[in-house]
């Protein structure tokens, strides 16, 4: 049988875009973003990604988070601030970021679970 071909981004689950048997792992598998909704612009702010009860282990595990900013008014997004990669057993899937906007937009936090795939979630920011 033919794999059905598809684009990265219809392979990207979402919380509330999950379905099937990924409505199951949600809850350990999408990002969580920790972020003020509103900051200063160009004052340096702390988020936080996480992903939280999944295993930890060589078999089952996050293997990396990216963070991105999507910026309104911006003609090619997103623009990348990290990529953070985890060891297996060693490493727990969470990071911290300090970070500076000049404009809204919104933090994108995408991870890899070497089992279940890609899962991303979206935190809007309101620079004033």
């Amino acid at each position: 049988m033919a794999e059905e071909k598809k684009n990265l981004g219809e392979m990207i689950n979402t919380f509330d875009m999950a379905a099937g048997e990924a409505l199951g792992k949600r809850e350990s598998h999408t990002p969580k973003i920790e972020a003020p909704k509103a900051v200063k612009a160009d004052e340096t702010f702390e988020v936080r990604i996480s992903v939280q009860n999944h295993p930890n282990k060589m078999e089952h595990s996050i293997r990396w988070i990216e963070v991105y900013f999507r910026e309104d008014g911006r003609p090619f997004n997103p623009i990348m601030l990290a990529r953070i990669d985890f060891t297996p057993t060693y490493s727990e899937p969470e990071a911290k970021l300090k970070v500076k906007l000049s404009k809204s937009g919104s933090i994108l936090a995408m991870e890899y679970c070497n089992v279940h795939g890609l899962w991303s979630a979206k935190e809007v920011i309101k620079v004033e």
